[in-house]
């Protein structure tokens, strides 16, 4: 399938290069999301990946519901040439996707970098806010500390402004030589953050790959990382870890691009960390909700509804609608109460036990129906289920 962009660029725009796989068929729904709530840029797709531009923080970006992971770009390119080239070209080829283009890797682990100290930063500072400190002195000695402070500051405005006098009386004393000495401070500070942003010897990292179509016929994914792997430590000085790394890079080979990009979260983003036991998969669900166009008010009912994953998503993404959940199984509605108690959902759900021909429900009482019909034999559910089917064909 060839690469299907969003417009016409006209440049690059501001922000970082990321993309995400999705599961097939969901490419839509994640262009529309990146586009409404990230305002990302540069929006296009290829099968089970979605390419964007995004100045979002880590915040934002964890916000995305119809992707499965999450990746900072590193390249992008036409695959590899297969037919009539020996594996040795090959591994030359991959090789040259390092050490042609340093500049762009270091480029990348210094956005990643940049990301995580932001989001930790945030993060610490929402602590703070979260738990300030308890008064324990009356507003009179309050009061008399504010008056305190306001004499010292005076006290401390005049010595600098004896000092300020001082060290003007030096400057001109020792013409430009303190001028020349803070310009060369300044060259120094930008040199040592340069080198501390290029410094990164420190890091380990391992390499995941996969390789689909003819290349995979050649080459396994294996080899692609032990070449990988081996050209990083020789360009950059990083080290491998299988076990814990601090970094890791992924890349898929194929017939259609060549893809390297950085693992933004260790837990994709489908992995809601809201659902205590899966039931349909979450980006799925989420994306069957956001068809039914639930606005606020709303009666929303999933009449065979498991595990209650769509409800789940649903109400995580529209707050203020009435949803309700019907099933015949008790060990579904059972993992459907654990759910709603580990989002804490439990007032904007309500579960009822009760067959889907017999909902006890006003006539027209309900604006929108959303379900996943049940498979029946391919998940063995009890003969409660089959019960309902057959009340269902009848």
């Amino acid at each position: 399938m060839a690469v299907v962009s969003a417009g016409p660029r006209s440049g690059p725009a501001p922000g970082a290069h990321f993309f995400c796989t999705a599961g097939r068929g969901l490419e839509p729904f994640l262009m529309r999301e990146v586009r409404e709530r990230l305002a990302a840029t540069q929006v296009e797709y290829i099968s089970g990946k979605v390419f964007f531009t995004t100045c979002s923080d880590l915040n934002m970006l964890k916000q995305l519901k119809s992707a499965e992971r999450l990746f900072l770009l590193i390249k992008k390119q036409l695959p590899f040439p297969v037919s009539s080239v020996s594996k040795g070209k090959i591994f030359n080829e991959l090789q040259r996707l390092i050490n042609d283009d340093p500049e762009s890797w270091l480029n990348a682990i210094s956005i990643w970098k940049n990301l995580l100290e932001l989001d930790a930063k945030k993060e610490k500072l929402s602590h703070k806010n979260a738990n300030p400190l308890k008064r324990k002195v009356g507003e009179d000695d309050i009061t008399a500390k504010k008056l305190k402070t306001e004499q010292i500051q005076d006290i401390q405005e005049t010595k600098e402004c004896q000092l300020e006098k001082q060290i003007e009386e030096k400057i001109l004393e020792q013409g430009n030589f303190i001028t020349e000495g803070e310009k060369f401070q300044e060259l120094q500070n930008d040199v040592t953050e340069a080198v501390d942003t290029r410094n990164q010897t420190n890091l380990t990292f391992r390499v995941s790959c996969r390789c689909s179509g003819a290349i995979a016929k050649t080459i396994t994914a294996q080899e692609v990382g032990r070449v990988i792997g081996i050209t990083l430590m020789k360009q950059f000085g990083w080290k491998a870890d299988l076990r814990n790394p601090n970094l890791e890079i992924f890349i898929h080979l194929s017939d259609i691009y060549s893809v390297l990009g950085i693992p933004v979260f260790r837990v994709p983003l489908a992995c809601r960390a809201y659902i205590k036991t899966a039931g349909l998969r979450s980006t799925i669900a989420w994306a069957m909700a956001s068809l039914a166009e639930i606005k606020a008010g709303a009666v929303v009912l999933d009449p065979m509804c498991g595990l209650g994953t769509i409800l789940l998503e649903a109400a995580k993404e529209w707050p203020d609608v009435y949803y309700v959940g019907a099933d015949v199984s008790d060990s579904q509605l059972s993992g459907a109460h654990d759910n709603l108690r580990a989002a804490g959902l439990e007032d904007k759900i309500e579960l009822l036990k009760v067959s889907v021909t017999e909902l006890p429900l006003p006539s027209e009482s309900i604006d929108i129906i959303i379900s996943d019909i049940p498979f029946g034999k391919k998940f063995k559910l009890g003969k409660d289920i089959k019960r309902t089917l057959q009340e269902m064909e009848s």
